[in-house]
């Protein structure tokens, strides 16, 4: 019996070591300097990769749209820094005059899904040139004559074009 006093002693004498707590230092916080705020020139916003909002959801809509339609010479124009018609401007051309009224008629149907309710249409019963508007996207479709006849892409310049492949990966 007096083996195993000796080692609950030496168990209790542990567990007081343990429980001893050294006392914390207090230290005092230094205050911040004061700087003077030196305004820095904003960089330009760089572009986010996927959808940010309704304009890139209806963007991305009519791209697809387009392109199971088989619409040919799709080009999107980014219009957010260079106008306040709309965000993005895209214009495709379509083989006959049925395809463009078509393309017409599958992207207003998309549009409403989306919830836009003001869609307007110019040009469809003649199919030539069919303008879509649906507020920050304005679609543009054309037969081919009348495409090279009007330019739009050269009116909206080259530098604000979208590479469309780019987009339909994401």
């Amino acid at each position: 019996m007096a083996k195993t006093k000796k080692t609950k002693s030496k168990a209790n004498v542990k567990k007081k070591s343990a429980a001893v707590k050294k006392p914390v230092k207090k230290t005092a916080f230094k205050k911040p300097i004061a700087r003077k705020a030196v305004k820095k020139p904003s960089p330009a916003p760089a572009r986010k990769k996927g959808p940010r909002g309704l304009p890139e959801i209806l963007r991305d809509t009519a791209l697809k749209i387009l392109d199971d339609r088989q619409a040919e010479d799709i080009v999107t124009v980014d219009l957010t820094a260079r106008s306040s018609l709309a965000d993005y401007l895209i214009v495709a051309s379509g083989r006959a005059s049925r395809q463009v009224a078509a393309i017409a008629h599958y992207l207003r149907e998309a549009f409403t899904k989306h919830g836009v309710r003001q869609i307007r249409i110019e040009g469809l019963p003649q199919g030539n040139w069919v303008l879509v508007d649906a507020g920050d996207v304005v679609v543009h479709l054309f037969r081919p004559e009348v495409r090279r006849y009007y330019d739009l892409e050269g009116i909206w310049g080259g530098d604000g074009v979208i590479d469309r492949a780019a987009i339909m990966k994401e």
